[in-house]
């Protein structure tokens, strides 16, 4: 499935009777890179579930290729095209690797678990040890390819760095990095390591208590240290 353009407009949704995101707007082009930056409890994650379908919507649109899936349920959500990499990861831990890679192919052959090996060598190595006996690092490579191989034509990717060593960090944006350039995924990152996803994105928009509060070029946000310091609490980039 080629990317698809994702158009926000008027998003409001929470948990329950509560409000986290109010009056949201924005549109990712299709194939491009959007990363989603704030202070914690901004309402980051809480989008990206909205997105998925699994939050209260209060009001507004979600549209992917045209399409308002808003009204949608996730599992119909995730057949339009819209792939979703949580925070939590959410591996079956008493699958084998290969198992939760087999979960996430949808109607495609079971072969087809070889393009996650070629994007993660390391899942081959583990593909027989259980989703339990995997570190964070492997479990988010497996959570993303397992994600990546229903081929969506959006991914929501939530906060995949987190906790993770160094190398594991620069292996993942490397395959981010990868799936974006080839045009078949837009791409929406939310992340804390706000070097990293300035580096990843086209286009970066900050979120203060469920609003927009900034949006524009990473390059003009790391050269904004006032906003830098106001909406994400560090003095610079470097």
């Amino acid at each position: 499935m080629p990317a698809q353009p994702l158009e926000v407009t008027e998003l409001s949704s929470g948990y329950g009777p509560t409000r986290v995101i109010e009056d949201m707007s924005f549109s990712v082009p299709a194939g491009s890179r959007l990363a989603v930056l704030g202070r914690n409890g901004m309402g980051k994650t809480s989008l990206l579930a909205t997105l998925a379908g699994q939050t209260r919507r209060f009001g507004g649109a979600i549209r992917l290729g045209g399409r308002d899936i808003a009204k949608e349920p996730s599992a119909a959500r995730a057949l339009a095209g819209l792939g979703y990499v949580p925070q939590t990861r959410d591996v079956f831990p008493t699958l084998t690797v290969e198992e939760n890679l087999l979960v996430g192919l949808k109607r495609r052959p079971k072969t087809a678990v070889e393009e996650a090996y070629a994007m993660f060598p390391r899942l081959k190595e583990r593909r027989r040890n259980l989703g339990s006996q995997l570190s964070g690092g492997e479990q988010q490579m497996l959570s993303t390819a397992r994600s990546i191989l229903g081929q969506p034509s959006v991914l929501l990717l939530d906060e995949p760095l987190e906790g993770l060593a160094p190398v594991i960090c620069e292996e993942l944006m490397e395959a981010f990095s990868k799936l974006a350039q080839s045009g078949d995924m837009t791409i929406m990152l939310v992340e804390q390591r706000i070097q990293s996803a300035l580096d990843f994105a086209d286009h970066v928009i900050v979120l203060e208590r469920g609003r927009i509060a900034w949006q524009g070029k990473p390059q003009a946000l790391a050269a904004d240290h006032a906003a830098v310091e106001r909406l994400l609490g560090v003095g610079g980039l470097h």
